[in-house]
Parts: C-alpha cells; structure tokens; sequence
C-alpha cells in the first residue's frame, strides 16, 4: 500500500477495522503498514490532544529561506520541536532570540515522511529570559564584580608561536578546521591536542583540567586555544561555568577562546586573553600568514630600490643643475668623474642591498627549520616516547610518580597504548606488585 491515509481514506480504513470488530494491527492477518499506523497516530493525536498553550525556553532557531521558522521549545526535563510559518511569524513584533522564555498556542502535527511530530505555533508571545540566560547573567555579574573580565588583564599574544596547545575534542570539527588554516599560513607551527568533553556531564571540569595541564607542560607552550564547534546554548554550556573561566584567568600561557561560531558569546571568550569568532579565525590570529610576509618583504625591498633609484636621480639632478652653471662650463671633466663615480655607489648600494636581502632570506628559512627541528614530533620519531597517567593525564616524569598496577598512557610517534605496572624500580631497589 503506498501513499498516505489522511481524510476519508483514513476513515474508511478505520471503519472497516471496526465492523470487523479488531483494533487495526491486532492480528497477524490485518496487520498495519507503515503508513497506516502514522495514519493512526496523527488521526490519535489530532483528535485527542486539542489546540494548547505552553510555555517554554527557546533553543535552536533557525529561519528558512522561504522565511518559516523552525525552533525548539524546552524547559529543564524535555524539549519539542515546533514550527511557526511565514504567515505567523510575520505577525510577530518582537526579535526571537535563543534562551528567551516564550508562551505559544498550537496544536500537535505529524509529519509522516520521517514520522515524527511537531508543534505548529499560531501564536507566539515573550514572557522574558529563560533559566540558562538567568544563570548566564547571574554568573556574568558575580565574576565580573571580581574583575575576571577586566580588559587590562589581558595579555598580548606572540607573534611567532613554535608551540601551541588546544584544549578541546578530538573528533570535532573545530581542531581539523584549526590545523587546516595553520598547515596553510605557518606549517612550521607544532600543535598539541589536549583532549576534552566540550560537551555534557562532566565536560566544563575536564576543560578547566585540560588547561591547567597545558600550563603544566615543559617547555612551555606559546599559546593555548580552548574551544569547539558551534551549538546551542546547551551545547555551549561547558564554556559558561565557573571552573572554566577560573582556569582560564589562571592560565600562564595566553589563551584564545574559540567557541561556537560568530554569533555566540560565553564566559569563556570574555575571560580569554582573545576572543575568536571561530577556531579557524583563531589559528589566523595567531599566526601570520607565510605568503604574505614574504610579499611583505618583497614589497620592502622594491621600496627600498625605489627610494635608493629616486635619491639617485634626485642627486644626478642637482649635478646637471651645477653642471649648466657659467662657472662649471670648463669642469664638464671633473663632473663627468663624479658621475661615474655616482653610477658605482649606485651599483654598490644596489649590490649590498641584494646580498643583505639574500642573507636575511637565507636566516628566515634557517629560523624555520631550527623550529621544526625542535618539534615534540620529531622527538618522538627519534625513539622518544610521551607517559601520562592514563585517567588524570597528568605526566610522569619519575619513578616517584608511578606505583602499582597503576595504569599509564604512553604516546609515542604513530599512536599510543595503555599499560599497567606491575613493579617500580626506584634506585636500584626493585618493588614487584606480586609481593
């Protein structure tokens, strides 16, 4: 059976299934279709739950291009998926903004196609801020009051970075996004991913521990990004709490907060030393762009010939100025010396600034491979390898830092592997877990 029973259709099936006194799917023998069972749910739903009033916080809005609106309506337990069209929203007055408590009037609907279900609003009015946005602002005022946001905190970031750190998600798009921008602008850039939930239960605290091991790491890093994709404001939340932006503020290393996209702020971005508008601007804020400082210097040394040529010509001016002058008429010998001599210190200026230009050039790329050569990367392709605990991450550097059956993390240059210690060496002195 194919297509939808909607309307008479849909009666007709259900007035058969009672004159042969079964409840439609019941048997083996009538059992329902896909769509008749939709059917049923939207004719149950339609008929039993009439049009309603509700209240709720607003999340996820987006506007279509056929200008309808798509949101979801929440409070602390549950959310539902709702929908005002065009000719609703245009009436309208006031700007929908996620977080904002709403009080709408509507009725269930069923979309059979994917067979799910949503509020279609017919009316739509403010009632004010929603919890998050309370909490947002009560935690704002509170750490704001202790100067946590003060501009004159923050700090400079440097302008060539060799080592940089990410506190966030390894499966998100934001460190992919980050380390495409860097490869392209400044690959001689080593990046150190410090793995976080920037999500859920438990995500701000592994943030917040995420940056204080950043701070912990010898050498030190140049500059730290904390960060992710963007979401709702439930997504974002993590980036919102207080441990994160206590940790943040403690940050030796300068931080640039990387959260969501454009339009979404949190506490985070205002306790960073910067804010990006999204983790590919951040890796563009951070480091310079390659190409363009080479342009940069080109366009240096064409000023510099440009300026050594006009000073040239400014010189050879007034000589012919002189030289047309009654009392140099019969010195047109010596002036004719002082003109070659004039073409040699031209020549020698634009020899030396050549070769001055080739050194500095021949520097920069030596400076860069000193960089790469110190990369924590090509450590490890020697033979070195990285231990962490393998629950707090935290490094062992020691015999001291390690007892039995602890479990460690050990990363080495293609991977990294869990193991478990089973005696400690300490001194020649041997600490066998058996015994």
């Amino acid at each position: 059976m194919t297509g939808f029973l909607w309307g008479d259709e849909a009666e007709e099936f259900f007035k058969g299934a009672r004159e042969r006194k079964e409840k439609p799917g019941e048997t083996e023998e009538s059992p329902l279709s896909v769509t008749e069972l939709t059917a049923w749910i939207k004719r149950t739903l339609e008929q039993g739950i009439p049009r309603f009033w509700i209240v709720g916080e607003v999340s996820s809005v987006v506007i279509s291009g056929a200008g309808h609106v798509y949101l979801t309506i929440k409070d602390a337990n549950s959310q539902i998926s709702a929908v005002l069209w065009r000719s609703t929203w245009e009436k309208c007055k006031f700007e929908l903004r996620e977080g904002m408590q709403v009080l709408g009037m509507g009725k269930l609907d069923v979309y059979g196609p994917r067979g799910s279900y949503q509020l279609v609003l017919q009316k739509l009015e403010p009632q004010g801020l929603g919890p998050l946005q309370v909490a947002f602002r009560k935690l704002y005022m509170r750490l704001e009051a202790e100067g946590l946001f003060r501009v004159e905190r923050k700090r400079d970031l440097p302008s060539y970075p060799r080592r940089i750190g990410f506190v966030t998600s390894p499966q998100g798009a934001a460190i992919h996004d980050f380390l495409e921008v860097l490869r392209r602008r400044w690959p001689q850039t080593d990046v150190l991913v410090i793995p976080a939930r920037v999500q859920g239960a438990g995500a701000a605290q592994e943030v917040a521990l995420g940056i204080e091991l950043a701070n912990r790491i010898r050498p030190s890093l140049d500059a730290l990004v904390v960060g992710r994709g963007g979401g709702s404001i439930e997504d974002l939340w993590a980036f919102n709490e207080e441990v994160v932006v206590r940790a943040v503020v403690a940050s030796r290393i300068p931080v640039v907060s990387a959260v969501g996209h454009e339009i979404d702020v949190t506490l985070c971005d205002l306790a960073a030393d910067v804010r990006a508008l999204t983790p590919s601007e951040a890796a563009e804020r951070l480091v310079p762009s390659a190409d363009e400082l080479r342009v940069s210097l080109e366009e240096l040394r064409l000023r510099m010939m440009r300026w050594v040529g006009n000073r040239v010509r400014e010189l050879e001016g007034r000589l012919q100025g002189l030289e047309s002058r009654p009392v140099f008429v019969q010195a047109d010998g010596m002036l004719d010396g002082k003109v070659q001599r004039l073409d040699e210190v031209e020549y020698r200026l634009r020899e030396t600034f050549s070769r001055q230009f080739e050194l500095r050039v021949h520097g920069f790329e030596k400076a860069a491979q000193r960089l790469e050569g110190v990369s924590p990367l090509r450590t490890l392709a020697r033979g070195y390898t990285l231990t962490t605990d393998a629950q707090s991450h935290a490094l062992v550097n020691s015999a001291q830092d390690v007892k039995d059956g602890q479990r460690l993390r050990t990363r080495g240059v293609d991977g990294s592997w869990v193991s478990v210690v089973e005696s400690v060496e300490r001194e020649g002195l041997v600490i066998d877990g058996s015994n």
